[in-house]
């Protein structure tokens, strides 16, 4: 049977203060702050080198090979850091840079030229409801990103309704229940079954409140899981049907700390269920947050959140000049 969970289903947990990971605090600092705090392994693995880099006297053929090396190291990807080497090259020929100093500079300007694409916010009108499919891998952070997006859309004055589209886990469950009552918003659930059935009840309840924003979970599945690959892509059909234009958003989800792997993902489930928009989760706990400049290249997709903490407030829209200033401690 589907239930309708209200705010009373599940005591609220209680709110974090902290990320774990990157140590970054939710409260008392700004989101410029944390954002900068939650990137200091990525900017760690850049800064200390280029620190060293940029220190030289000059610009020469070495410093710019170290420097692509550095790019790889905080993953980039090659083509990526082959872009930027090149783009950097250029700009001295041009503008004849001779201090490192400017190439550091140069090296902020082209890299937030390379991310100002994915730069797009998530318009959630035009639409009633407005159904936003959610996917991504077991653990990169799908429901949690959920609460959270409850939590922006609401502070917008949009009413929002959760599906718990993950039938197979009942953790999933009772985490998304958690994350409506702490937003007080009603959870459509189902105990086993079909996820398709729940998502496709989700939107006709909605449309009966009038609701504004669907948020519909879906289970974690790995890209090479062919089946499971299929089902999801049943899942987009069935929502079709409950709203022909639909769904209006369909949002992956990825763990930051896998790296590249993450290029590989985008292109698999963009492939199965047509990704329109990536969310950016756990960069505070990685070493590899390069990798936006890796899905710029390679598989671009407006990145219309990331995420650097636990908290319910700690995940924003992506802004490249911000991203960047963060990532290399410096304004481009």
């Amino acid at each position: 049977m589907f239930g309708f969970l209200k705010k009373d289903a599940a005591p609220a947990p209680s709110e974090p203060t902290a990320t774990g990971a990157g140590g970054t605090a939710s409260s008392g600092a700004s989101w410029r702050e944390r954002l900068k705090a939650g990137l200091s392994r990525t900017r760690a693995a850049l800064t200390m080198p280029l620190g060293e880099l940029f220190s030289r006297s000059r610009i020469d053929a070495e410093l710019l090979d170290d420097l692509e090396a550095t790019l790889l190291t905080a993953d980039c990807g090659i083509d990526a850091s082959h872009w930027l080497l090149n783009e950097l090259k250029i700009a001295v020929k041009r503008d004849k840079l001779e201090s490192p100093l400017q190439l550091r500079a140069a090296l902020a300007e082209r890299l937030t030229a390379l991310l100002a694409p994915l730069e797009q916010a998530l318009d959630a009108g035009g639409q009633q409801p407005f159904v936003i499919m959610i996917a991504g891998v077991n653990g990169a952070g799908k429901t949690t990103s959920i609460g959270k997006l409850a939590k922006h859309f609401q502070s917008t004055g949009k009413s929002v309704l959760l599906a718990a589209g993950d039938t197979f886990r009942a953790a999933a469950r009772e985490q998304l229940a958690e994350w409506g009552s702490r937003n007080d918003v009603t959870v459509i659930s189902q105990t086993g079954g079909d996820p398709g059935a729940v998502i496709f009840d989700a939107i006709h309840a909605a449309r009966a409140r009038h609701i504004d924003v669907v948020l519909a979970d879906t289970a974690g599945r790995l890209p090479t899981q062919l089946h499971l690959m299929e089902e999801i892509a049943k899942v987009r059909r069935v929502i079709q049907k409950a709203e022909p234009s639909g769904p209006h958003e369909v949002l992956l989800v990825l763990d930051a700390t896998i790296g590249q792997n993450a290029v590989q993902q985008v292109k698999a489930f963009d492939q199965a269920i047509g990704v329109t928009g990536l969310i950016v989760t756990k960069l505070d706990g990685t070493a590899k947050g390069g990798v936006l400049a890796a899905i710029a290249r390679q598989c671009p997709k407006p990145v219309r959140f990331i995420g650097i903490g636990e908290g319910i407030d700690d995940l924003q829209p992506f802004r490249a000049a911000e991203f960047v200033e963060a990532l290399l401690g410096t304004a481009p």
